[in-house]
């Protein structure tokens, strides 16, 4: 299977690949600064969110060198709603290293591994698609084809490291890249999570799970645990057309990002929590958000302040989306907003 699997996979890529921001023409070398972004970037995320963060990005931060000078509060503000924003802390940790390093991405996996926010599938993805190294990149999309294409019976997580070696078995030794991509881009565009196009696809006549007649039950996957729920409160602080907001502490969930203050996120948490004064605090509305590990429901209450003290961040509210608010503030300062025209 491994000849037949690749060079079919490959055969398919060089008519239809998709065309993206961050990948070079077939007469053109491979940009590591470019590849290594859309790649921190895509972590979790869909291509779609992806590429016009991408193309910000590019032409505001050039290169890595361009990167690794910016301010860390303008590159999490141009972060702002891609979401995991550990990874925009460790894209800047990064860009510094590569910089004092001279500029340059090292070309293999375990020198990759070393840089700040690079995993395995990272470093591996690096060295195949800019360095053309034999490496064996497996991503959710890689994982899914796999899977299928073997009728992997083992539940994930735990069926991780067979797929891995599964995946290295027909991963072949040129063309690394073209085929790392190639299998990204079939599991997008072909073997999708719930209706895979088996007619359109390149690998069908060796597809074990095609051949059970039920291609859509792989992976196999373990019941989810339930997501915790937490509560918590926000407060917007308005002094005449301007809004109180808060730098969060660096390390920790949304680090360095500003925001509404806000109190502990708990079961039960204590309205008052988090508030910046004491005040008459009334509802103004409350949104609901999704992290990876639990879901939060965050009220919103607003007072009036009396004046703005020194050495506080004070944003005009008809430029908040100028501030780079993650997610779930953003979603905040739209009902704070919303009550002020109404008010």
């Amino acid at each position: 299977m491994t000849v037949d699997a690749s060079n079919a996979l490959l055969r398919w890529y060089v008519v239809d690949k998709r065309s993206l921001p961050w990948r070079a023409e077939p007469s053109e070398r491979p940009d590591p600064y470019r590849v290594w972004l859309s790649e921190i970037m895509l972590q979790q995320t869909t291509v779609a969110a992806v590429r016009p963060y991408f193309e910000k990005f590019t032409s505001r931060w050039p290169t890595v060198e361009a990167l690794a000078a910016a301010h860390e509060a303008d590159v999490m503000a141009a972060w702002a709603g891609l979401g995991y924003y550990a990874r925009a802390r460790n894209l800047i940790a990064c860009a510094r290293a590569v910089a004092a390093g001279g500029g340059r991405f090292p070309g293999t996996e375990a020198e990759l591994l070393k840089l700040p926010g690079i995993g395995r599938y990272t470093a591996a993805a690096i060295a195949a698609i800019a360095f053309g190294r034999r490496a064996v990149v497996v991503d959710s999309n890689v994982e899914r084809v796999v899977s299928r294409l073997f009728a992997v019976k083992q539940e994930l997580p735990a069926a991780r490291q067979h797929i891995y070696a599964l995946a290295d078995s027909i991963t072949p030794e040129r063309q690394c890249g073209d085929f790392a991509q190639a299998m990204m881009d079939l599991g997008s565009s072909i073997c999708t999570p719930r209706e895979p196009k088996c007619g359109l696809c390149p690998l069908t006549e060796i597809c074990a799970a095609r051949l059970e007649g039920e291609p859509a039950r792989y992976p196999l996957k373990a019941a989810k645990r339930p997501r915790p729920q937490k509560k918590g409160f926000a407060y917007w602080l308005q002094h005449d057309d301007h809004v109180l907001l808060v730098r969060r502490p660096g390390k920790g969930l949304l680090g360095g990002m500003l925001a509404l203050p806000t109190g502990t996120w708990a079961q039960s948490p204590e309205l008052g929590d988090g508030a910046p004064v004491a005040a008459n605090w009334n509802e103004v509305g409350a949104v609901d958000h999704v992290f990876t590990h639990f879901a939060l429901n965050l009220r919103l209450f607003r007072a009036e302040a009396p004046d703005r003290a020194a050495g506080e961040i004070w944003w005009p509210v008809e430029r908040l989306a100028e501030a780079g608010l993650p997610t779930v503030f953003a979603k905040l300062a739209e009902r704070g907003a919303a009550w002020r025209k109404a008010a």
